[in-house]
């Protein structure tokens, strides 16, 4: 695929420029290879024109009913563009050969990647994953974005479903491993716990082929476990000095102020600065990235309002997260705490047994108001407050809206508990 797109631009392998990859025919830069993608709710090679109209040189296809409405030698015909996409990608990658460190993990995987990545900006000039694009689209996107001058780069990887990791290291190739934990989430996908593991593991498992190196948190006893065999490095020993809301860790005789909300976090603070530490980047720079970043997207912000202080934590919701979120919470100290809780979506059978521990977790945390929203939440036994949705979460907050309290807001994606927080 790669030779057949430098045939096309006159490239050789020796003088070459970045690609410009779009999988978006409203946005095609000057001279971009658009890949008409297709799925349930759209379809790519209705917009071969308008992509080379906008900017595109050069479209890829694997319908030749609507190539051949336009002139060949503008476009290239495949037999799936997907895989055409991820061959490109897996033919760059192997071509500029940057080193990769690869991550992935149930929770913290996209918090680990961000704070890794502050960190080793400090010395390299480098390349990771942006927002969440970290699927079968997502990933070999980040990796045609690689050019010559990149040093580094963090791919991050999610799965939903068992082989998704394979699928996605057989692209990437990275020369370093990283898997954050190994939790209950998309049990529906996976269809047990022990699909997750054994899916989060494909990343070990090329790892080991590979002869490459992982960093381990030695703590977990299950990755330990896993990784025996393997060249590694064992996360830094840390403890959390005050949560009180946001995290202040000790690591290797620093205090580490964070802006992060949560003492869950400490772990992905751990493997950043380990990271850092192995590439060579000092100890003060690790703790000044870590200190300056500031978490957003919903993840673990600290939101003070007119009203309340909001611990944001919006963006995801599983099992191991939720608990993990209502341990901090409760270790916090602030008067009038709220609980405002979402549905954790796509754990199939596991969902209703799922929703009833979090809410008999939370009369064991001792939590008093608290607010549930989603129908799953809606089913259980329990004497909280309960809405079907955050529409009607909404309409109970203009009715008795809430000040004076600290409330944390978590729940996964699609429940859009953010939408609430005008209202608090």
């Amino acid at each position: 695929m790669l030779q057949e797109i430098f045939d096309r631009l006159n490239y050789t392998r020796e003088t070459f420029k970045p690609l410009v990859v779009t999988t978006d025919s409203r946005n095609c830069p000057a001279g971009s290879i658009f890949f008409a993608l297709k799925g349930e709710n759209f379809d790519g090679n209705q917009y071969l024109t308008q992509a080379l109209i906008n900017g595109a040189c050069l479209v890829v296809t694997d319908n030749p009913e609507k190539a051949c409405c336009i002139t060949p030698e503008k476009y290239i015909l495949v037999d799936n563009t997907l895989l055409a996409l991820q061959c490109l990608a897996r033919e760059w990658r192997e071509l500029l050969r940057t080193p990769i460190i690869g991550i992935t993990g149930t929770n913290g995987k996209t918090t680990t990647k961000e704070l890794t990545a502050a960190v080793l900006k400090q010395k390299y000039n480098l390349h990771y994953t942006q927002g969440n694009l970290n699927n079968q689209i997502g990933v070999p996107l980040t990796l045609l974005q690689l050019n010559q001058q990149h040093e580094l780069a963090i791919v991050e990887m999610g799965a939903s479903h068992p082989g998704d990791i394979k699928e996605l290291v057989d692209i990437a190739e990275p020369n370093y491993g990283l898997i954050t934990n190994i939790g209950q989430a998309h049990l529906q996908g996976f269809g047990s716990p022990e699909g997750v593991r054994r899916t989060k593991g494909e990343l070990y498992d090329y790892i080991r082929a590979n002869r490459g190196m992982l960093f381990v948190n030695p703590d977990d006893a299950t990755l330990v476990e896993m990784a025996q065999g393997i060249e590694q490095i064992a996360y830094l020993d840390a403890t959390v000095k005050e949560c009180n809301p946001t995290l202040t860790a000790t690591i290797g005789g620093n205090d580490v102020k964070t802006q992060l909300i949560g003492a869950y976090n400490i772990n992905n603070i751990r493997a950043a600065i380990t990271i850092g530490l192995h590439f060579g980047v000092s100890m003060e720079q690790c703790i000044s990235a870590i200190e300056n970043y500031a978490p957003t997207n919903n993840r673990s912000m600290l939101k003070n309002t007119e009203h309340n202080t909001l611990i944001v934590d919006a963006y995801n919701a599983n099992v191991s997260s939720m608990n993990e979120a209502l341990k901090s919470f409760s270790q916090i100290k602030a008067d009038n705490k709220v609980l405002i809780l979402g549905d954790m979506l796509e754990l199939g059978e596991y969902s209703e047994k799922a929703h009833q521990d979090i809410v008999d977790k939370i009369a064991e945390l001792g939590f008093k108001e608290v607010y549930l929203v989603g129908e799953n939440f809606l089913h259980t036994k329990t004497e909280y407050k309960r809405f079907a949705n955050t529409q009607s979460m909404a309409e109970h907050l203009k009715q008795q809206p809430l000040s004076n309290k600290t409330i944390l807001l978590k729940g996964s994606r699609s429940i859009k508990l953010e939408t609430l927080i005008p209202l608090l």
